[in-house]
C-alpha cells in the first residue's frame, strides 16, 4: 500500500502541520519513513498501514495535529509559559560557555547530567558529515561529544524518528529538541509509559521556527561558497551570538554574522506550521533556554558580540532538581530575573503569541485545518494585540492561503 492512510497525518499533511519532528516514523517504522521535500523540510512518507496503536500513539503526540497543553507549576505566563523559576545563567566553564550558542546553559547542564550519573546519554542533534548545513541524530556520551555538537542548529531535524527503538532500551537519556519535539514527546508518555522512564529530562530552548535547506544554502551562496563543496557549517556558538561559519574541501572559510544569517535569509524561509505555533517557548519542557539578549537604545536586542548570557526557566521539579544539582557542583551559575524582563529579550516571541488567534482564525474561515491548542493562553495572549495589527496578520495569512491553493 503506498500513500498516506493514516487519517491523521493526512490531514496534518494537508494542513501543512507538519514540524518535522519524526515521532510518526519512531512509532511506526516499518511503515513510515522521513523524507526532505522541497523547498528542504523533513516530512513522513507512508508506505504501509498503520496498526491501531500506532494510529493512537500518532493521534496523541503528532504536534501537527495536537499541542501539549501548559500546566503544574506554581507560575504561569501566557508569553513565556508555565515556570518554577526565571533566570539568566551561564556555564562556569569557559569552553562550555564559548561553545553553545549563548550562556551554553543547556550544554552545561546535558555535561552534569552526564558525568553525575543522572543519565547514561543524550539524544540532541549534530551537523550531518555528509551535509554539513543538514542535521543528524546523536547520541551523546561524554563532555566532548558534547561541547563538539553545541550550538544552534538552523535546519530541519527529526530527533524523534528512533523512538520506538530507544524505548526498548533502559539506558536513561537527556533529551534535547525544539518546543514541538518535547510536545510529542510529553504527550506519547500518555499513552507509553517507558517514555519518563527513558528520557528523565527534557529539555527545550525558545524556537524562532523552523527554516528549510534552502535558506541555508543561500546564506552559503551569500559567503561566496558553494553548499555542496562544504566539510563544515556552524550556524552559531564559538561566541554570542556567534558568527555562521562554513568551509570548503579545498580549505576556502567565510563567515556572516547571526544578524544577517537569520535576519537576511533564514527568517523567510520558515515553515507554516512555525508561523501559528502558540509554544515556541519549551513551555512543556522541564528546562527552557534562550537568548538572553541585552537591548540596545532603543529597546530592541542587540546582536552585538559579548560574553554569553542564557536565560534559562525551569518547569518542572525534574527541572528544578537538575539546577540546584548543576549549580552545586560548581557546573552553572545564575540570578533571578523578573518575568517580565524576558518581554524585553525576545519581543518577536511575544509578538508571534499574540498573533496565533489571528493567523490561525484565517485558517478556519477558509476551512484550513490548524492544531489543537487547548491550555495554551491564545486567547488570553491575542487580547494584549492591537485590533490594526490582529487585522493585518488575519488578512496576511487569508491571503497566504488562498494564494498557495492556486
Amino acid at each position: 500500500m503506498t500513500g498516506i492512510s493514516s487519517p491523521t497525518l493526512q490531514r496534518v499533511l494537508q494542513g501543512e502541520l507538519c514540524s518535522g519532528c519524526g515521532l510518526c516514523a519512531g512509532v511506526a517504522p516499518a511503515s513510515i519513513s522521513m523524507a526532505t521535500v522541497a523547498p528542504g523540510y523533513s516530512r513522513p512518507v507512508q508506505s504501509a498501514p498503520l496498526n491501531q496503536q500506532q494510529e493512537q500513539a500518532v493521534a496523541q503526540s503528532c504536534p501537527g495535529a495536537k499541542i501539549a497543553p501548559w500546566g503544574g507549576a506554581p507560575h504561569q505566563d501566557i508569553f513565556w509559559g508555565p515556570w518554577q523559576q526565571v533566570l539568566t545563567g551561564y556555564a562556569v566553564d569557559p569552553e562550555v560557555r564559548f561553545g553553545g550558542s549563548s550562556g551554553g546553559a543547556i550544554s552545561a547542564l546535558l555535561i552534569h547530567a552526564l558525568e553525575s550519573g543522572l543519565v547514561d546519554d543524550v539524544l540532541h542533534i549534530a551537523p550531518s558529515a555528509e551535509y554539513p548545513t543538514r542535521n543528524r541524530l546523536q547520541w551523546s556520551r561524554t563532555r566532548d561529544e558534547v561541547i563538539r555538537y553545541a550550538g544552534s542548529r538552523y535546519a530541519a531535524s527529526s530527533p524523534l524518528s528512533e523512538i520506538g527503538e530507544a524505548l526498548e532500551s533502559d539506558q536513561r537519556t537527556a533529551f534535547v529538541g525544539k518546543p514541538c519535539d518535547v510536545s510529542a514527546l510529553r504527550q506519547l508518555a500518555l499513552v507509553d509509559p517507558r517514555v519518563d522512564r527513558r528520557f528523565p529530562i527534557k529539555l527545550s530552548f525558545f524556537c524562532g521556527g523552523l527554516p528549510s535547506h534552502d535558506g541555508a544554502d543561500r546564506i552559503v551562496r551569500a559567503m561566496g561558497l558553494e553548499p555542496d563543496k562544504l566539510v563544515s557549517f556552524r550556524y552559531r556558538g564559538q561566541g554570542w551570538p556567534g558568527m555562521a561559519k562554513a568551509e570548503t574541501l579545498d580549505g576556502q572559510t567565510a563567515e556572516i554574522s547571526y544578524a544577517d544569517s537569520w535576519g537576511a535569509h533564514l527568517s523567510k524561509e520558515v515553515q507554516f506550521r512555525c508561523k501559528i505555533c502558540p509554544d515556541a517557548v519549551g513551555g512543556v519542557a522541564d528546562i527552557a533556554c534562550a537568548d538572553a539578549w541585552y537591548g540596545d537604545e532603543d529597546g530592541y536586542p542587540s546582536f552585538d558580540e559579548q560574553e554569553g548570557r542564557s536565560l534559562i526557566v525551569s518547569r518542572t521539579a525534574a527541572g528544578e532538581a537538575l539546577l540546584a544539582s548543576a549549580a552545586g557542583a560548581g557546573s552553572i551559575c545564575y540570578e533571578p530575573l523578573d518575568v517580565r524582563e524576558i518581554d524585553l529579550m525576545q519581543p518577536a516571541q511575544a509578538r508571534r503569541k499574540r498573533l496565533v488567534v489571528a493567523r490561525t482564525a484565517s485558517c478556519r474561515v477558509l476551512g484550513h485545518p490548524v492544531p489543537q491548542m487547548h491550555n495554551l493562553d491564545v486567547a488570553k495572549a491575542a487580547r494584549t494585540a492591537k485590533i490594526s495589527e490582529q487585522l493585518r496578520n488575519f488578512l496576511g495569512m487569508l491571503r497566504r492561503i488562498v494564494q498557495k491553493r492556486k
